[in-house]
Parts: structure tokens; sequence; C-alpha cells
């Protein structure tokens, strides 16, 4: 999602309705005046939008290469929706930033419907394991993903058909759904069900990684001790790891976003914010800001919360807590035989 892009007096033109442009035209046309008066600081937008691409492409080449070797198994699946999430990821730094104005909604909802998804797919193979096996397929599969990209789709083009509109956003330089002024009560359902969404897809997969967790936990603590359950439980562990670290950054990047925006029209639909206009504009600024970065952390929770990595990371931290470890019973040994020494020497005495 490239958010941070400047739209266009034409794309504008051509992508709001006519009826909601030729009422806003004024408006437009003195923001966009007052961004040209802006001095223009691309380096930073340029820099996020290289790093996404480069952070994105690498982590589809590691789970392509993932799937290929995992193709028959149950981490198959999983793999696929991962691809799927960080291939979004990487259409949303991509696309000219005129037709984000439309899709933006689309590329803030795909994330965190798949992330779900993800989420009740690997607690169904950590929890009913032969259900899993029987109801989760590859076709199944691509057919959920078709669902929840068309799902996203048809959220997102709803101004299109007057519910709700897409508009400049302080300080004028992107382009949003109309929060801060002139909102209506088309304007406030399509807010609510935008949030509602997001809000509902989290709180779906900090339940499912919940679940997941706990039976993973406790399948270790039983210590079921086989060649086979121990290998399905180190991927298993590796999966709910990687979904763990897809929820937290989804949570601290889109949940102030989500927050924010029903606050802010909440606020506007009731007449109540001219006087925190400015406070509620700067929150908005800050939510897309955190939202954007979302795009570039979600690939390296693939790129880091890999197996291999997590087993350096492991025997690292081992060998150096046993090296402390070691460290403090020798001194602890030292003391204790200086403590006798002395005393022995008073006996002596």
């Amino acid at each position: 999602m490239l958010a941070m892009q400047h739209c266009n007096s034409s794309a504008i033109i051509t992508l709001i309705p006519l009826s909601n442009y030729t009422r806003e035209e004024g408006t437009v046309s003195q923001r966009h005046n007052a961004t040209l008066r802006r001095p223009s600081n691309p380096t930073g937008a340029s820099l996020t939008m290289t790093l996404g691409i480069l952070f994105n492409v690498v982590a589809l080449i590691i789970l392509a290469k993932a799937y290929n070797r995992f193709r028959q198994r149950s981490k198959a699946t999983f793999l696929l929706f991962a691809s799927s999430l960080v291939a979004t990821d990487l259409a949303g730094h991509v696309i000219p930033g005129a037709l984000v104005l439309r899709l933006m909604v689309f590329f803030g909802l795909c994330p965190l419907f798949l992330g779900c998804a993800m989420a009740a797919e690997r607690c169904l193979g950590v929890t009913r394991p032969l259900l899993h096996a029987q109801l989760v397929t590859t076709a199944r599969t691509k057919m959920a993903l078709a669902l929840i990209w068309l799902i996203a789709l048809c959220v997102a083009l709803l101004p299109c058909f007057n519910l709700g509109a897409y508009t400049y956003q302080y300080p004028w330089t992107w382009c949003f759904i109309r929060v801060l002024e002139d909102t209506k009560v088309t304007d406030l359902i399509f807010v609510l069900l935008f949030s509602g969404l997001g809000l509902s897809s989290l709180a779906v997969a900090l339940v499912c990684n919940t679940i997941s967790g706990i039976t993973l936990v406790r399948a270790r603590l039983r210590k079921r001790t086989s060649s086979h359950g121990h290998w399905t439980r180190s991927h298993d562990t590796e999966m709910v790891v990687q979904l763990v670290g897809i929820m937290v950054s989804s949570c601290i990047c889109w949940s102030p976003l989500l927050v924010f925006g029903l606050m802010s029209v909440t606020q506007s639909y009731s007449g109540s914010m001219s006087k925190d206009s400015d406070a509620y504009r700067k929150l908005m600024m800050m939510g897309v800001r955190m939202a954007t970065c979302n795009q570039i952390l979600d690939p390296w929770v693939y790129i880091l919360l890999r197996r291999a990595i997590l087993k350096k990371i492991y025997h690292i931290t081992k060998r150096h807590a046993s090296f402390k470890g070691s460290t403090f019973r020798s001194t602890w040994r030292d003391i204790t035989s200086l403590q006798s020494s002395e005393k022995n020497t008073v006996n002596h005495v």
C-alpha cells in the first residue's frame, strides 16, 4: 500500500464520483495548491518503497523454495497462504498511486484476512490433524485465497456505489476514507465496516494462535517422543512462531489506523471535532505511517523466523547461558574455597 504516494489531480477527477467531485472541487484545488507549496521530500518514500520491494522479493524466494520442498505435506497450505501474503504486500509497493487511491483499503484488508486464515488453518492442523488432512487441500486453499481477495476488493470498491468516499488527508499528500470533514452516514458505515473487519481478523488470529501455542506447549510437556512426531512438532512450532510474528506486527502496525479511523469518523459525524481536528489529523497521519511499515516488517518474519535461524539462536543462547552458569559456578567454588582456607587458617592460629 503506497499510502504515502502523492495522488495527482487527474487521478482524483477520474476516481472520485462526479457528484462528490463537483461538491468538493474547491476543497481539492485548495489542498492541491497547499501540497505544491510544501517542500517535496521524496527520499523517505523512495527508500521505504525500495526496502519494501527488496525484502518482499527475498521473502517470496524463500517461501517459494520452501513450498517446492513441502508441496505434498501439511506445511504446503501454510506456505501457500504466506506466499500470497508476501505477494500482496509486494503488489502494494509497485502499483501506481492513482490505483492505490481505490485499492489501499484492499491492500489493508488482505494482509489481515490472510493472517486470520493462516492462524485458523494452523489451529485446525495443530488441534485436529486428521480433520485438517481431510478438509484442507491445495484446491480449497486456492479457492479460499480467491475468496479473500474478492471480499477485500468488494469492500475497497464500495465508494464506487456511493457508500463512502476517498479524499485527501493531512498533510494532503495521501488519500484515505473520508473521516475528518463533511462526513455522512455512508462514510460512517464504510469506516465501521473497514475497521470492524480488520479488528475482527486480528481478534480471531489472536485466539487461534493462542490455542495453537497452548496445544504445542502441552504436547511438549507430555514428551511424546517419536521421530515423526518430533518432526511434525518442530515444523508446527516454526509455523506458529511465524504466525505470532505476523500477528504482533499486524496488531502494532494496523490497530492505530483502525482505531483512530473509528474515533475520527464518529467525532466528525457527531459534530464534536471542531476543537480537536488538528489532533485527529496527526493521529491519522501517525496511523497510516505505522500501517505502511507493516509491509516492510512482514517479510522479515519469514526471513528471520525460519527453523534454521531459530535453531542457531537457540544454540547461541544455550551456549551463552551455559558459559554464564559455568562461570558463576567456578566463581562460587573459588569463593567457597577461599572462605574454607581462611577458616582453617584461623583455627590453626
